[in-house]
């Protein structure tokens, strides 16, 4: 049923902008019509496969390289208070500064090749993901880790065994946010400066004025999205069971 209702919800949508372009008549340099779009994605198919093989590389390699990095800083600082103190306010802190503001300054430190996208994929996944298993860290039963510290367990083995297992659905969650946030992240790194990308042929596009080409670019990207949004949901998903079975 949630795929019949995405698919009528698209179709409907179509339909209205199609409509829009029949009824107003506005110029295809402004807003093309899905036909059109259909069209030049068609003609351009290598083009955009071209470009959209280097966002979706960007994009899932800052996704892996974020979700790590913000998994092993939520287990550090749930696992030493001084830690906690210290870097959790700096993190925090760090939210205050807009990330797409970095993007000139990191592609002016690792240039316009991909480590740039990569790097602002990974800044802008980074916090989600460790605030969200950090909170689930925090969040364990505090009568189950007496009982094990009673039990003879060390911090280590409680940390493996009971805090970790029990705040997987916590890292669901992150993971579910950083599938959507790393494709933005890439995007805006495209755009202030590169050479490839979907980014950067959305820009040549409206640039040459082929604004169903940039549609066309912008819906596959859409799509990239969608495509790694549902893949992370289903891993989010397992997560979650896993947890709840180690839970029974």
């Amino acid at each position: 049923m949630r795929w019949l209702y995405g698919g009528a919800a698209m179709l409907l949508g179509l339909v209205l902008w199609q409509g829009l372009v029949w009824m107003t008549g506005v110029p295809k340099f402004i807003l093309p019509s899905p036909l059109q779009v259909v069209e030049a994605s068609f003609k351009s198919r290598a083009l955009i496969a071209e470009h959209a093989i280097v966002t979706i590389t960007e994009v899932v390699i800052g996704l892996l390289i974020g979700v790590v990095l913000g998994g092993l800083t939520a287990i550090q600082l749930a696992s030493s208070q001084t830690l906690q103190r210290l870097l959790l306010p700096i993190l925090v802190f760090t939210q205050a500064v807009p990330v797409f503001a970095l993007a000139p300054i990191l592609t002016l430190w690792f240039g316009y090749g991909m480590t740039s996208k990569i790097v602002m994929a990974v800044l802008i996944i980074y916090f989600p993901v460790t605030s969200a298993f950090h909170d689930g860290l925090r969040s364990t039963d505090k009568g189950m880790v007496d009982l094990a510290r009673t039990m003879g367990a060390t911090d280590r083995q409680i940390m493996q065994r009971i805090r970790i297992p029990h705040a997987l659905p916590s890292l669901a969650t992150g993971l579910r946010l950083a599938a959507v946030y790393a494709p933005i992240g890439a995007v805006i790194g495209e755009w202030v400066g590169s050479s490839k990308g979907l980014g950067y042929l959305m820009l040549l596009a409206s640039g040459r004025v082929k604004i169903d080409l940039m549609f066309a670019s912008l819906i596959t990207l859409a799509i990239i999205t969608v495509i790694l949004h549902i893949a992370v949901g289903a891993l989010a998903d397992r997560l979650a069971k896993y947890s709840e079975g180690r839970a029974a």
